[in-house]
């Protein structure tokens, strides 16, 4: 059985393990590579990702395996390390945003990403929109959750 794992606020020593851990996740999940470099990837964590959400790191012995980021509304950014996933990891993330939450929560995940697809389908989010997302030239789905069921 997996050791336990505590979700903390973000802390700045886990910045580039974070990014890392998002662009391999992203890449498997979707099966391509984040086309932005490294570095314009961490502006952008800082930039936009740190200062419009919550970060909650998920951690094991120390290690970050998993981190989501969260509005009232929204399920902004939530990515478990590809050695982890299948573990309830991604179901604690999210467990933690819907008891944050205003009581509803939308979130966007790529057509291609079949296993975001599922999980977030499990945990009660209905899809409401297919779109088209320009940058990766993908198509996009958006997904909603109401606290009192569907």
């Amino acid at each position: 059985m997996p050791a336990f794992v505590e979700l903390t606020p973000y802390r700045p020593e886990f910045r580039a393990h974070l990014v890392a851990l998002w662009r391999a996740s992203f890449a498997l999940g979707v099966g391509a590579p984040v086309p932005n470099p490294v570095e314009d990837h961490l502006r952008y964590f800082d930039e936009h990702v740190r200062a419009e959400t919550r970060v909650q790191l998920a951690l094991r012995d120390g290690e970050l395996v998993g981190f989501g980021a969260f509005t009232p509304d929204s399920v902004m950014q939530l990515y478990v390390h590809v050695d982890h996933l299948g573990q309830g990891i991604g179901t604690r993330l999210l467990d933690h945003a819907k008891a944050a939450s205003s009581g509803k929560l939308w979130l966007y995940t790529f057509a291609t990403n079949a296993n975001a697809r599922r999980f977030y389908e499990r945990h009660g989010f209905d899809l409401v929109e297919r779109g088209f997302e320009p940058v990766m030239q993908l198509g996009d789905l958006r997904y909603e959750w109401q606290r009192d069921g569907r």
